[in-house]
């Protein structure tokens, strides 16, 4: 018989992530999670991929990795992305993801990085108009 497990989803699941994590990973992803939501006050929260957390505005915004030595953040669009501030520093050599890896005691500038949260919704809500057409 199969035993019954509860599941987190979305915000909860991001929350409990953070909590288990309790070390510089849960406060960076928790930083980057408050920047995220206030960028775009209608971001949808999701887990995908065996407990990826996943920001949502009419398609992928981004994901919150942790890894032991980095937080990333991948933008699923983010060759598309206007990066004046080149917060992009990995995956960069792909046609369509862009990364931002955080390490251990590196800040990231809010205003930019909520600039590309910006651009991506708008990127997402431009490219879901133009299917519905």
């Amino acid at each position: 018989m199969k035993q019954a497990t509860e599941t987190l989803e979305g915000s909860a699941f991001i929350d409990q992530r953070i909590a288990d994590l309790a070390d510089w990973r849960g406060d960076t992803l928790r930083r980057m999670r408050q920047l995220i939501r206030a960028a775009d006050p209608d971001v949808v929260e999701e887990v995908k991929w065996r407990g990826t957390p996943v920001w949502s505005h009419e398609g992928i915004l981004c994901t919150g990795e942790t890894y032991k030595a980095v937080v990333k953040l991948t933008f699923a669009k983010g060759a598309s992305l206007p990066d004046p501030a080149n917060l992009f520093n990995a995956s960069l050599e792909g046609n369509t993801r862009r990364a931002i890896d955080i390490r251990e005691g590196e800040e990231v500038d809010a205003a930019a990085f909520q600039a590309l949260v910006r651009a991506a919704v708008t990127l997402n809500v431009a490219g879901t108009r133009a299917k519905k057409r």
